[in-house]
């Protein structure tokens, strides 16, 4: 069982220590396999961590933060979940490695995060 020091509860502006240096703004999104990209205006990286329940309300718990990345652990309203495992390559790239349940069925998936310039005004 985890100690209660090994468990950091998220707000809006937390983030795992392994992300602090990772910036807000235009992000492409790489579903790897996948040809499309999407671009996503976020103001906190940390949407990355339940990008399958992005715009909902989510309560994420730090399971463990280290060099290797952070791995997230998050409940949404409704009965979704998931798990993601989210590590900065730079302070303007990620890999996201993510698992749950989203509308009563599973997804499984990795994709990359890039930051590709400010969001329009």
């Amino acid at each position: 069982m985890l100690g209660a020091a090994a468990v950091l509860f998220l707000t809006g502006a937390s983030r795992p220590a392994s992300l602090m240096t990772v910036e807000g703004g235009l992000y492409e999104i790489d579903r790897i396999g996948k040809g499309e990209r999407p671009r996503l205006c976020i103001a906190d990286p940390m949407v990355f961590a339940s990008y399958e329940h992005r715009g909902k309300p989510c309560t994420r718990v730090v399971i463990s933060d280290g060099p290797n990345g952070a791995v997230i652990h998050y409940t949404c309203p409704g009965g979704g979940f998931g798990r993601s495992t989210v590590k900065a390559l730079t302070p303007r790239s990620l890999r996201v490695d993510t698992q749950g349940i989203a509308d009563g069925a599973p997804f499984q998936y990795i994709f990359q995060a890039r930051r590709v310039g400010d969001c329009a005004r």
